[in-house]
């Protein structure tokens, strides 16, 4: 099967072998670009505790008629935090600027940026603890004071300006919030943690990808899809579209149960949702190091993988579902974590 990506997510289809599609159902498949992102608290599934205390923050803005405060988000990545930031904007009706903390690299760039947002208006910084920490001590005035320092001349002769900005609200997203600065963290009024999807709402979540994409989901598919996505909606989305590659060249107009079966088999993810470098993690941890625990620079030169993609990709969900314990002497696999490997071989 032949795919051409035309970008933005578009993706056509050229052409299908060993079977065509039969005509019925290709006027079904809608390749035009969609959005998958929830623009509204109300289409947003799961996060129940963090959603409703935004909810009653936000009214509580409008109500006042004032910006919202500064609002930090912060957990695993693929948990949906740039969703809730657009939605924020969404709710409150005010213009979104979106960037990135390593896409700043000067004091000047972010100064920018701040004095050009509307008022009340939301700057979303996605990575925010990557930003340097020369241009984060631009933020301490502007968060607090609504004001920029700004340095004009050079030498005996400088001096330091303060220059007004709007009313805004700054939301950072973060997937290591221990490596942002005590003063930044203390400027942020609202802090929330978002946590691993339950099976149900990623099912919620599923069945309304496949509508968004013009397919049919049956719920047996979306339960058996959510149990296996390590709680993790840009996951689960992601193997719905492998799904529904699978469903695409078999001609069949429903992504079943059977199907994602069989996607994940030859994608290598099991019925924990474990993928191969998961099991390598814990199978090393058990052969090598007699189940640990073992540091994690020594695990990651075993495995010849970087230090940081097993913290912040691998480990959060092991550890979270109970196959990896994480200690002060290093990693240590529980006695889940060798049932399982015995379960699957």
């Amino acid at each position: 099967m032949d795919m051409v990506d035309k970008g933005d997510g578009e993706e056509k289809l050229e052409s299908v072998r060993p079977m065509e599609l039969d005509p019925e159902f290709r006027d079904t498949v809608d390749h035009k670009t969609i959005g998958l992102r929830p623009t509204c608290f109300d289409d947003y599934p799961g996060q129940h505790r963090v959603k409703e205390n935004l909810r009653i923050y936000v009214k509580a803005a409008l109500i006042r008629q004032d910006s919202l405060d500064h609002v930090l988000l912060h957990g695993p990545p693929g948990l949906g935090k740039t969703t809730l930031a657009r939605i924020l904007a969404q709710e409150l009706e005010v213009p979104f600027v979106q960037t990135s903390g390593p896409s700043i690299e000067r004091q000047g760039d972010l100064a920018g940026i701040l004095a050009g947002i509307e008022n009340r208006g939301i700057l979303f910084i996605d990575e925010i603890h990557r930003l340097p920490r020369i241009v984060e001590e631009v933020l301490y005035s502007a968060m607090e004071d609504f004001s920029v320092d700004i340095l004009i001349g050079q030498g005996p002769t400088a001096r330091t300006v303060s220059m007004p900005i709007n009313s805004f609200t700054l939301v950072g997203a973060t997937t290591r919030v221990a490596s942002l600065s005590r003063p930044l963290i203390g400027r942020f009024g609202i802090q929330e943690r978002l946590e691993f999807y339950d099976e149900e709402s990623l099912a919620k979540i599923l069945l309304r990808s496949s509508a968004v994409w013009g397919m049919e989901l049956d719920e047996l598919g979306a339960r058996e899809l959510g149990r296996r996505s390590r709680g993790t909606p840009r996951i689960a989305n992601r193997l719905l579209r492998r799904s529904r590659d699978f469903a695409i060249f078999e001609g069949t107009k429903t992504i079943s149960a059977d199907v994602i079966t069989r996607a994940l088999s030859c994608l290598d993810i099991d019925k924990k949702g474990l993928d191969h470098m998961d099991r390598k993690i814990l199978t090393t941890i058990r052969d090598r190091y007699s189940g640990g625990p073992v540091g994690i620079d020594t695990l990651a030169a075993t495995l010849g993988e970087e230090k940081m993609t097993i913290e912040e990709v691998y480990e959060p969900f092991l550890v979270h579902h109970g196959f990896l314990i994480r200690g002060p002497r290093g990693r240590e696999l529980s006695q889940l974590g060798f049932n399982h490997l015995t379960q699957v071989g």
